[in-house]
């Protein structure tokens, strides 16, 4: 299966290597009735790596395309256009030189940002000057960032209660669990262990995983405990604010 065009184009120069669905940019023969539409492909977009908004149903007398950021056609938010005319490309002021427009409106974007969250706008124009647009998204994920275990405090003593939390910034939220001297613990954001004892002395670590990006973040918490704990202390923590 072939493409619609000999070359894709970065804002008018050609680009070779993209191994991204060159298989499925072949939509220049839709239904008459069909409309226009837009598909993120992969619909989730880890960051780092590459989207096409893939473009269903040109029309077949359309003779030149044109993409923008946001949802509206303003020229100030124009990516790039390409003329099936001339064959070229036209950067536009909003350009990053990651874009690769395709001759069938299908649109590239090369290791993707943050920054490239958002909706984006094709308008395509036929051979009679009629318009036509459709909207698609682009949603990025990215993360986890290094988990951050509370509560800070590392030495408890015998008979207290361990609580721990894990915190870590992701889109989409990542999930947690955790491990003791390599042995998995709880599949949970919180870790609780009662009655503490010597036994519960060393390393504990929070894995923070991102099932979008597939990416592991670690932090390890090193708990001690020692000391005596009495009733006496026991009661004077329990009525202290």
């Amino acid at each position: 299966m072939q493409p619609p065009s000999a070359c894709p184009c970065r804002g008018g120069i050609p680009w070779q290597g993209v191994l991204l669905a060159v298989s499925l940019l072949t939509f220049w023969s839709p239904h008459p009735t069909a409309q226009l539409t837009i598909e993120p492909v992969p619909f989730d977009a880890a960051e780092g790596r590459d989207v096409l908004l893939l473009v269903h149903n040109v029309s077949r007398n359309t003779v030149g395309v044109s993409w923008y950021r946001g949802q509206i056609t303003d020229r100030s938010r124009l990516i790039v256009s390409y003329s099936n005319i001339t064959h070229s490309a036209t950067q536009g002021p909003a350009f990053s030189g990651r874009e690769i427009v395709y001759p069938n409106g299908s649109l590239l974007f090369v290791n993707l940002t943050k920054e490239d969250t958002g909706f984006y706008t094709l308008q395509t124009t036929a051979d009679n000057f009629d318009t036509e647009a459709a909207t698609g998204e682009i949603r990025v994920h990215d993360g986890p960032d290094a988990p951050i275990i509370n509560p800070p405090d590392s030495h408890f003593h015998p008979g207290t209660n361990l609580n721990l939390s894990c915190h870590a910034d992701s889109n989409p939220p990542v999930q947690f669990s955790w491990s003791f001297h390599g042995r998995p613990l709880e599949s949970t954001q919180e870790l609780s262990i009662p009655n503490l004892s010597t036994n519960n002395s060393g390393s504990y670590v929070c894995v923070a995983h991102n099932s979008v990006t597939n990416l592991n973040r670690t932090t390890t918490k090193n708990i001690t405990i020692s000391g005596k704990w009495t009733r006496e202390h026991s009661i004077k923590c329990w009525v202290e604010p």
